[in-house]
């Protein structure tokens, strides 16, 4: 009588177990290489030409010159020192693209600073990322020709905290925009900071998704930007809780445009709440602008509990459901100019907000609000909603 025969595991089981023991493999060969004057490496490309997937790439501080480089890894974690690293162009790119290229993969950089990126096609970018899944966490962007710029890819991803764009190139041949989203699935932003744009845009999005939470987008006196959120082809919008200003020398009156250029994805819709909305242009602005004649009919559009602060209207004629919004006068503000963008104490409008939660159960409540300079600070969510991104103080966690 011969032995049973031992139980077969299912397929997927065994797949699930082959994929476990490779994964078990790498994590153990896993290395950090450190970037640095004084190290075995002393450039990034060097690193990245020796490193596996799953390692950790640690750069030193210091000015960093024409370290360009192609990130093809699918896993890897690039993190800078404090304090931050600064990697300067100096005329040089990575395929004419970007001073990095990420090819595709699921890629971290952390606390890295981006400069001066200059290319033939006028498009160069700190960062291209044309697959995968970037996530940023305390970079910076400066004066590049696009702060950080993507392909179209409708199954990348993109995640975006606490990190800083600012100096658009003053060049009136080509439009540099700080941040350009192309047509990838998801976007997310969040405790970023955007300034000194120059005749584009401070966020572009084509994503399929796109949520800007708890940012400050404010031009500043010295900035020139077009819109400041501009989301041509609809997509599912989320914007909640964010400063949103325009300077006295914006190029267009609006500071949110939604549809501009129709070619909406299928699911679009525009979720705005909790938004201050500034503007220094003398003429007015249009805080938010709806192409309803450019998006399929029907499209979703909530605009709820926004602060529009400066001469102009928020959104005329525009569908959808517009409710708890209201007007202010920068004075009414605690200090504008200090970056307080609280309503004053004694202020009217405390209070005067609706319950953020639609009709269908959606809740556009905020969870956080921005932080100087960078990064988040939570809310608890108070008795009765006051318009604008900062909730009384009365209501905040002590």
């Amino acid at each position: 009588m011969t032995a049973p025969r031992p139980p077969r595991w299912p397929r997927r089981a065994r797949g699930l177990v082959a994929a476990l023991v490779l994964w078990l493999q790498g994590a153990a060969v896993a290395a950090t290489l450190v970037v640095g004057p004084g190290t075995a490496l002393p450039s990034f490309a060097q690193a990245i030409a020796r490193a596996r997937d799953g390692d950790t790439i640690e750069i030193l501080p210091g000015t960093y010159r024409g370290d360009v480089a192609v990130i093809t890894q699918r896993q890897l974690t690039i993190r800078g020192h404090a304090p931050r690293p600064v990697f300067v162009a100096d005329g040089r790119h990575a395929e004419g693209k970007a001073q990095w290229v990420v090819r595709n993969g699921d890629i971290r950089i952390e606390n890295v600073e981006f400069r001066g990126t200059r290319v033939p096609d006028r498009n160069g970018a700190g960062i291209r990322f044309e697959r995968g899944h970037l996530r940023l966490k305390g970079c910076a962007f400066f004066d590049n020709e696009m702060g950080l710029l993507t392909a179209d890819s409708a199954e990348s991803a993109l995640d975006i905290e606490d990190s800083e764009f600012g100096q658009a190139p003053r060049d009136r041949s080509a439009r540099h925009h700080l941040l350009y989203v192309g047509g990838i699935g998801r976007f997310s932003i969040t405790g970023s900071r955007f300034h000194n744009g120059y005749q584009a845009h401070l966020i572009k999005s084509r994503a399929r998704v796109s949520r800007i939470a708890y940012n400050l987008l404010v031009d500043g006196p010295d900035g020139e930007a077009a819109y400041e959120i501009d989301l041509p082809n609809g997509g599912e919008a989320w914007i909640i809780g964010n400063v949103i200003g325009q300077s006295a020398s914006t190029s267009n009156p609006v500071l949110v445009s939604f549809g501009a250029e129709g070619k909406a994805w299928p699911n679009s819709a525009l979720r705005m709440a909790h938004n201050t909305l500034l503007s220094d242009r003398l003429a007015g602005a249009w805080f938010v602008r709806v192409w309803a004649d450019k998006l399929p009919p029907g499209v979703p559009v909530d605009v709820v509990n926004n602060l529009s602060v400066g001469i102009g209207l928020l959104s005329p004629g525009a569908p959808g459901r517009f409710e708890g919004n209201a007007p202010a006068l920068a004075r009414m503000l605690a200090d504008p100019n200090g970056f307080d963008f609280r309503l004053a104490a004694n202020s009217v409008l405390r209070g005067s907000g609706v319950p953020p939660r639609l009709p269908d159960g959606t809740d556009l409540a905020p969870h956080a609000q921005f932080r100087w300079p960078l990064g988040t600070e939570p809310i608890v969510p108070p008795t009765r909603w006051t318009p604008g991104a900062y909730q009384p103080p009365a209501d905040l966690p002590r």
